[in-house]
């Protein structure tokens, strides 16, 4: 059914059109064109498929079942069947309830929600207790544990047009027993190509009003400025502060920073950051008050599927010296865990536990000692790692090779009813190729599809492309060939090589006897020939 709906899913094909692509197909995979026994057979697999497909398609009411349940809706029996075989306006209202539900994931991910939940927890008795004095207060025996601090903030963004931005935030905070919250409104404007303006207004409890002005400019290709004036209204009068970064590209992968900042705590920092595909590294030094310091840190990012990442850092100033060290590691497709150790002087020795789950973040800053005890910076750096492994071993593992087996089973289930499928349109194949090569039409010379990789840095992950010559070469029609906005993995003679990556149409082609390439996205749509195709052979 996927061959068939493949266009019907995108650009609602008129009757005429399934009629026309049912007949291709029935021609294609009709059992009395194949003499073969073998290919005979799967040729009325075939058939019989296209046609449950057609009589599904060709039904208004059993297409706005699949159209809205699937396949799975189809098969349902019992008071569920009936239940879902309504009248055509139920239906039409079911999906159009399910439209506004997808127009409101689409909504979601326009407004770009952002979010963070910290908890700060207090564990100090577990390393600073006093045993002698409290042995005999009720109790004593367990260390108390306790959460001091909380905060939670989140922020929205409303396009309202092309150039403006509505952003609403606000954030809550406890500490102690005290806390407060704030709400922040602010309106941004591209303003052109090279800078944009934004005003913000905000309102806390335990601050009074904010107005603030941010404004950013390209002075050069290589060269911005950002400057952020703010008006804090409080009890004890307007508090203004002023904040200018001027940055410039050093190289490709290298950005220098120089910041003033003039108000409650001012300082003059300097920075330069270095990011490539394999590593991050950070030195900086600030002179300000109350705090001077001087940082300098780096971090190493694995090329492997988990994008696993280890980091360190030291900063010394007048507050003290502190050393941190952690890592973080990709546990699912939308999720990344990591965990850092702090050790300082007179800080003590903290656990920062942190999982980013989308656009997420949860923050667990752990305080262990106030104290450089060595038994915590053990227990500290150790402690995370074995229930890291324990968890990946026990939960994460079995539960990804549970989804390698079923994705690796589908995958071979389509890759041989796509082999059939090729084999079945060899004979088809053939004669579209002599047609067009007598009027010097449209020739596939190779089409891959699947994950590709072009990078060097990138060269440990494997390839994993299909041959799809064959398959697109049958699509060709009067030396045309068209594919719509969806996956390529539902043509006839495809399948879907690499379930979850991010893949890739790549075809060579000949076109009145010139060789043309393109490659495109999975879902991005497709018309050739197309003289932007063309390979420049002058040189």
């Amino acid at each position: 059914m996927e061959q068939m709906d493949m266009d019907e899913r995108e650009c609602e094909a008129s009757s005429e059109e399934l009629k026309a692509a049912y007949r291709r197909l029935c021609m294609l995979y009709h059992p009395d064109k194949h003499r073969d026994p073998e290919l005979k057979s799967q040729a009325e697999r075939l058939f019989n498929l296209v046609h449950q497909a057609y009589e599904v398609l060709s039904d208004p009411q059993t297409r706005a079942i699949y159209d809205i349940y699937g396949k799975r809706g189809l098969e349902m029996e019992g008071w569920e069947v009936v239940e879902r075989r309504r009248t055509p306006a139920e239906i039409r209202e079911e999906f159009e309830r399910l439209q506004r539900e997808r127009e409101e994931r689409r909504l979601q991910q326009r407004t770009n929600p952002k979010g963070t939940i910290s908890v700060g927890i207090d564990a100090t008795d577990l390393f600073d207790r006093y045993e002698e004095e409290y042995e005999d207060v009720s109790g004593s025996g367990f260390p108390q544990i306790e959460i001091n601090k909380m905060h939670i903030s989140q922020s929205i963004e409303a396009p309202l047009t092309a150039s403006d931005t509505a952003i609403l935030s606000g954030s809550l905070s406890t500490q102690n027993g005290n806390g407060g919250g704030s709400i922040n409104f602010a309106l941004r404007r591209v303003t052109s190509a090279k800078g944009w303006g934004e005003l913000e207004f905000g309102a806390g409890d335990l601050q009074g009003p904010l107005f603030g002005l941010k404004l950013f400019r390209n002075l050069t290709p290589r060269c911005f400025v950002t400057t952020n004036c703010a008006l804090q209204f409080s009890s004890r009068g307007i508090r203004p502060g002023l904040t200018t970064v001027l940055a410039r590209n050093l190289d490709k992968n290298t950005v220098g920073y120089l910041q003033w900042r003039w108000g409650i705590q001012s300082a003059m920092n300097t920075s330069i950051v270095r990011d490539t595909k394999t590593s991050h590294f950070t030195v900086a030094l600030q002179l300000g008050i109350p705090h001077s310091f001087a940082l300098i840190s780096y971090q190493h990012k694995f090329q492997d599927d988990d994008q696993t990442r280890v980091k360190g850092s030291l900063k010394a100033g007048f507050f003290g010296t502190v050393v941190e060290y952690g890592a973080e590691r990709k546990i699912s497709r939308h999720s990344v865990l990591g965990a850092a150790v702090s050790v300082g002087v007179p800080q003590g020795v903290s656990l920062k536990i942190k999982l980013n789950r989308a656009s997420q973040t949860y923050f667990f800053p752990i305080h262990l000692t106030d104290q450089l005890l060595p038994s915590a910076v053990f227990y500290a750096t150790v402690g995370p790692l074995v229930a890291y492994f324990a968890m990946h071993r026990l939960i994460i593992k079995p539960e990804l090779e549970k989804q390698r087996e079923s994705t690796a089973t589908d995958i071979l289930q389509k890759k041989q009813e796509a082999e059939a499928a090729v084999r079945l349109m060899q004979e088809s194949v053939r004669r579209i190729i002599e047609a067009e090569e007598s009027r010097m039409g449209l020739i596939i010379v190779n089409a891959w599809y699947g994950k590709f990789v072009n990078d060097k840095s990138r060269k440990s992950e494997k390839v994993k492309v299909i041959d799809v010559t064959v398959p697109l070469q049958c699509l060709v029609k009067d030396s045309k060939l068209i594919l719509t906005e969806a996956s390529k993995a539902g043509l006839p003679g495809f399948y879907d090589p690499c379930v979850g990556e991010e893949k890739n149409l790549k075809v060579l082609y000949q076109f009145r006897g010139v060789l043309h390439q393109v490659m495109a996205l999975d879902s991005e749509a497709l018309r050739i020939p197309k003289q932007s195709h063309r390979i420049d052979t002058d040189g």
